[in-house]
């Protein structure tokens, strides 16, 4: 415990996990924040791999029947059954649910306690609940498992992706998008680190024809729970009223792009249009790229089928021919995964020059197009074309995750940018429902309806294409915020207050100045060596598509 001096309050002993143990000294160098940042999201990115645990679990009592007959609650508690794969993928649904429900309800509260706190609970969260979830699928008990990956994961997986927003937002008052680009590249980025390492586990722990599930979940469990730990204790809060040297605020060529120097209060914040219209632009984004990512594979082989082997080929497939076309379309979700997670750092980046507006725009006016051609490419067999469409419209939907905390900012300010962007991502949470369930129920109502596979998608995609327009006129009516919704001074001072910001130990012209030196390589090589080893694994696999 520490003893420190709070400017108005009494000396008071400190925690370790207290927000001002965690103030940065003047020897830290903030280049340091993005990989601890990184640590937590490629560890909570593996949400988006969780589809290489559904086979399996359906498979996890040989010769036993499915659970089918069975009504739902009692498929949760059956031992002697083999569940469905919609049941298991019910856990995607809770986790993704809970993000939204979680970061938005404690949005406010991580402001306050500071990144170290909330991101070792988000560890303890995540990581004990894939532990929790694979002691469910040792002993065959579906609620457990939907409790722990499911419930208690998604409150991970909600501090976890809130974590890192405010802190790097305020590490980097330049770079903005860049910044939150960076950790939020590590959640499109996790799978591609988790699903292969997930694969190699559960062949490696298989006994008796049983997949090693179970086993699985636990080790990876242990890991996630230990790299965020190192990840949390990484972060240090930037002093009050920081800058980088030679920095004195927004660039002129920026003057005019609705950055504010004032903030808004998360209490008032929801009650801005602008609030509701940001909420439309991600849920309308969201909502189309999701869709596209749930359903690239089927999407993939319904629409080329035997063309992808041979131009004019069509019926009479052998099943070594099949198992090209599937090895073809898996190639397709790895590059999905891929341009994800790199567009999530390219668009923000490039926000930063833009303007976040401009960004979105550019997001929206180019995927009604892209959804627009795919049908076309689709009818034309032109594969290369579909599946560079496809990549570019995912780069968008990371980028439109990776570019809105830095929107927030520039629009409500930074005071409370974490705990906004908490309560903002509920329209993450409604399009992950939507989105796969609109692709799917239009597809299965154009095959009942007698339209051959390959062209089962095209209404789809003409309705994603409505969709992104639809967004793209609410993020033409966002303004800056009316005056009435800014913080006073004295609104202001109690904030900081109880963010304990008075804690400035030093100027803030000369504090945090380190040198990036080895400390620096090696936070960066702990996160870059794994994410590329996963980037050489996803091109390998694109191959198969050329």
């Amino acid at each position: 415990m520490a003893q420190i001096t709070v400017t108005g309050e009494k000396s008071r002993a400190l925690g370790l996990l207290d927000r001002e143990r965690t103030l940065a000294g003047p020897g830290f160098n903030r280049w340091l924040v993005p990989p601890a940042a990184l640590a937590i999201h490629l560890c909570i990115g593996m949400a988006y791999g969780f589809s290489v645990f559904w086979l399996p679990m359906s498979t996890l009592l040989p010769g036993a029947p499915m659970c089918a007959g069975q009504g739902f609650l009692a498929e949760l508690t059956s031992r002697s059954c083999n569940w469905s794969v919609p049941t298991a993928t019910h856990v995607f649904e809770i986790f993704i649910a809970m993000l939204g429900v979680s970061a938005a309800i404690w949005g406010g509260w991580l402001e306050r306690t500071g990144p170290r706190k909330a991101g070792l609970i988000a560890a303890l969260c995540w990581g004990g609940g894939l532990v929790l979830g694979g002691f469910g699928v040792s002993i065959h008990q579906l609620w457990l498992v939907y409790l722990g990956c499911g419930l208690i994961g998604g409150i991970g997986q909600g501090l976890g992706y809130i974590t890192p927003v405010s802190t790097l937002v305020r590490w980097f008052p330049d770079r903005r998008g860049m910044a939150t680009g960076f950790a939020i590249m590590g959640y499109g980025g996790g799978a591609m680190i988790g699903s292969p390492l997930a694969v190699w586990l559960m062949a490696r722990t298989s006994q008796d024809g049983r997949p090693g599930v179970a086993t699985t979940l636990m080790i990876l469990g242990g890991i996630y729970f230990v790299v965020m730990a190192i990840g949390a204790f990484g972060f240090r809060v930037a002093p009050a009223a920081w800058r980088p040297s030679g920095w004195s605020g927004p660039a002129a060529r920026l003057a005019n792009s609705m950055i504010s120097t004032r903030s808004v209060h998360v209490r008032r914040a929801w009650k801005t249009p602008q609030f509701w219209l940001i909420w439309a632009v991600l849920c309308l984004n969201v909502t189309a790229g999701i869709a596209v990512i749930s359903m690239a594979s089927p999407m993939f082989q319904d629409v080329f089928g035997a063309r992808l082997l041979a131009p004019g080929a069509h019926a009479g497939l052998s099943g070594a021919q099949k198992a090209a076309i599937a090895a073809a379309a898996a190639g397709l979700v790895g590059l999905v995964s891929l341009f994800n997670s790199l567009g999530r750092i390219f668009w923000a980046s490039l926000s930063d020059f833009l303007g976040r507006k401009n960004t979105y725009f550019v997001f929206f006016v180019a995927g009604v197009v892209l959804y627009g051609l795919l049908p076309t490419w689709g009818h034309l067999g032109l594969a290369v074309l579909f599946v560079a469409s496809v990549c570019v419209i995912l780069t968008m939907y990371g980028g439109g995750f990776a570019t809105l905390p830095a929107y927030l900012a520039d629009i409500f300010g930074v005071q409370m940018v974490g705990a906004i962007h908490g309560r903002l991502i509920t329209a993450w949470s409604v399009a992950g429902i939507v989105g796969p369930s609109l692709i799917a129920g239009l597809r299965e109502q154009q095959l009942q309806n007698g339209v051959p596979k390959n062209l089962a998608y095209d209404s789809t995609l003409y309705t994603m294409a409505f969709l992104l327009f639809c967004g793209l006129l609410c993020n033409f009516f966002v303004r800056p915020v009316n005056e009435k919704y800014y913080m006073n001074d004295e609104e202001i001072a109690r904030e900081r207050a109880m963010q304990h910001e008075t804690l400035v130990a030093a100027d803030a012209e000369t504090s945090a100045r380190g040198r990036f030196g080895l400390a620096g390589v090696v936070a960066w090589a702990a996160v870059g060596v794994p994410f590329a080893i996963a980037l050489w694994i996803a091109l390998r696999r694109a191959a198969a598509l050329f």
